[in-house]
This record gives structure tokens, C-alpha cells and sequence, in this order.
């Protein structure tokens, strides 16, 4: 019993430094990128992270006298990793050549509305939620405002054209790390511990950088030597708080905590992003970017409002707000053409 009790306090320790890991690391890590990418080439970069945090994870594992995954489950965390890792977390170290760390940031957490459109097994029950619906149109109105503000501002000295593709390249990144994740679940692998799945995945993800990396010749006159402080310290905490520390993080804390609360890191993380890159890199941010980044957080929360534990009334609540939004915006755009006539 006494033993029972003294874990029982250590946890209650451990949990608000654990959240606070996933929600300020994970948050930070776009910001990471950027210093990353002052000495090394996207995925070069991309590959020198999962390497190495996938090495320190199989090792430990492989100190704990765990044994290798069977061959399936190894193709089955290769699929996940290169899905999830080299093309979901790859593709955006090469858009932060051209957008800011806030901008992926946001453009990142428009993930949920994928995960929604691209869960076959559960589109009907999505679609039969009127929350989900509502917070469905609500994000890509967010979005639409986004791209708006972001069109109006520089990033490094990127032309316009080279910034679309950046962002059509966050939104595949998207798509891949949700087809990823869809595959992960429907097809997990069936033995070995999270932490050697999630070791096969990194590698695999690093891996597949390494291939896209030599392709595009970032190895052909590259010197470590050459590599500033700044953009090993980048890479330093990708490898270590971002991909062994919050993950690990994030993992425990599934065991002891509900997963939809464990899930409202995708809430928090584009809010430290956009603030960290304000304060540490003075990036720009558009009114229209603080407002979307507000509309697109909203939208992500209607539609997952159902997993967490929401009272009839609170819901009858957030309808009557809801309707008093678009009461207000009639009145906003009916003024507006009124003084344009």
C-alpha cells in the first residue's frame, strides 16, 4: 500500500511536467527548424533527427533485453514511419525555407480536419455531428483568412510563387502524416513495446530523408565544419527534446490520463509556435493571422468536443454562442455594404 501511494504522488509530480513537454516542446520545434535549417539542408536535417533519436530509443530498448519486432510489424512501422515522419515532419522543414515557423505552425494544425475527411470507418458518424460539421466549416474559413493575411507579408526574402508551393507542401505534409497515422491504426503493429515501434518508425522516416537528401545532392559540398552553433543547437533539441523527450512524454502520459485530454497538445502547440517565433525571431504576424489562428483553434475544438466530457447544458451553451457569432457577423456585413452604398 505504501508502495501503491508513493507512485500515486511521484505521478501526480510527473503529470504537469509532462503536459508541459508536449505542449511547449512540441510547439517549439517548428521554431527549431529554422535555427536547424541556418546550417543544414531540410532533409539532411530531417535525417540527422530521426537517426539519431531512433538510435537512442532502439538502443535503450535493446538494453532492456526487448526483442526485435517480427518482419510484419517491422514493414507495418516502416509504412507508419515513412508516412508519418519522413513525408508529415520532412516536407515541413523544407517549407520553413520559405514560411515562417509560425505559419507552419498553423497550417499544421489543420490536421484534424483530415483526420475527419479521410477516416472512412467513422465519415458517417462525423458527418451526423453537428459539432463536427460546424467546426469543419469554421476551420477552413480560418484558413481561407490565413492564407489571406499571409499573402500580404515576406518570409526570408521568398517570392510569392516559391511561398505557395511552400504551403501546398504543408498541406501534403498534412495528409501524409494523417494517412500515416490511419495506417497505424487500422494496421498496428502486434507485438513489441510503443517505444521499439516508435524506434523502427524513426529510422525508417530517417532513412527515407537520407534517400530524398542524396537525390537532391544536399551532401555534394556540405561540411559539418561549416555548420554554425545555432544550427546544432537546433538540431540538438529536434533530436533530443522533441523526438525522445515530449514523445516519451506523450506516451506515458496515455497511460495515466484520459488520450482526449493527452490530445489538447494540438490545440497548444500552434499557439506557442506563433508566439515563440514573435518573441525569439521577431516574426511578422498579419491582424488576419491572429484572427484565423484563433478561428482555425475553434474549429478544432468543435470538432472534437465529443471526447471530452461536455454536459448537455454547456452544449446547449455553445450552440447559443454559436448563433449569436453569426447574429453578430449578419449585422458586421450588413453595416459594412451599408456605408460602401
Amino acid at each position: 500500500m505504501r508502495i501503491n501511494n508513493t507512485t500515486a504522488v511521484l505521478n501526480n509530480r510527473l503529470i504537469p511536467l509532462a503536459f508541459a513537454a508536449i505542449f511547449i516542446i512540441w510547439g517549439s520545434t517548428f521554431l527549431a527548424i529554422t535555427y536547424g535549417l541556418l546550417g543544414f539542408p531540410p532533409f539532411m536535417l530531417s535525417a540527422l533527427r530521426f537517426l539519431a533519436a531512433g538510435s537512442v530509443l532502439l538502443i535503450w530498448r535493446w538494453l532492456k533485453g526487448e526483442r526485435f519486432p517480427s518482419l510484419k510489424d517491422t514493414g507495418r512501422n516502416t509504412v507508419a514511419g515513412l508516412l508519418i515522419l519522413g513525408g508529415g515532419t520532412g516536407l515541413v522543414a523544407w517549407s520553413e525555407q520559405y514560411v515562417s515557423s509560425s505559419e507552419a505552425a498553423i497550417v499544421a494544425a489543420t490536421a484534424p480536419f483530415w483526420f475527419i475527411a479521410l477516416d472512412s470507418k467513422n465519415r458517417r458518424q462525423y458527418l451526423a455531428d453537428k459539432f463536427i460539421l460546424t467546426g469543419l466549416v469554421t476551420g477552413f474559413a480560418g484558413l481561407l483568412l490565413f492564407f489571406k493575411g499571409s499573402f500580404g507579408i515576406s518570409s526570408g526574402g521568398a517570392g510569392t510563387g516559391m511561398r505557395i508551393s511552400a504551403f501546398v507542401v504543408l498541406g501534403i505534409s498534412s495528409l501524409s502524416w494523417v494517412l500515416g497515422s490511419l495506417f497505424s491504426k487500422n494496421y498496428p503493429a502486434k507485438k513489441g513495446s510503443t517505444v521499439m515501434n516508435a524506434a523502427q518508425q524513426l529510422l525508417a522516416g530517417g532513412i527515407a530523408c537520407i534517400l530524398v537528401s542524396t537525390a537532391r545532392n544536399e551532401w555534394t559540398g556540405f561540411s559539418f565544419a561549416q555548420v554554425p552553433l545555432q544550427a546544432w543547437m537546433g538540431l540538438l533539441f529536434l533530436v533530443v527534446m522533441g523526438s525522445v523527450v515530449a514523445y516519451l512524454s506523450y506516451i506515458w502520459l496515455l497511460t495515466v490520463r484520459p488520450p482526449a485530454l493527452v490530445s489538447m497538445h494540438t490545440y497548444i502547440n500552434p499557439v506557442v509556435a506563433v508566439l515563440i517565433g514573435w518573441l525569439l525571431l521577431s516574426e511578422r504576424i498579419a491582424p488576419e493571422q491572429i484572427v484565423a489562428l484563433g478561428i482555425i483553434l475553434a474549429g478544432v475544438l468543435l470538432t472534437n468536443i465529443n471526447n471530452y466530457v461536455v454536459s448537455d447544458r454547456t452544449k446547449v451553451r455553445i450552440r447559443r454562442f454559436l448563433r449569436q457569432v453569426r447574429y453578430v457577423a449578419g449585422i458586421t456585413r450588413l453595416i459594412t455594404f451599408s456605408n460602401k452604398a
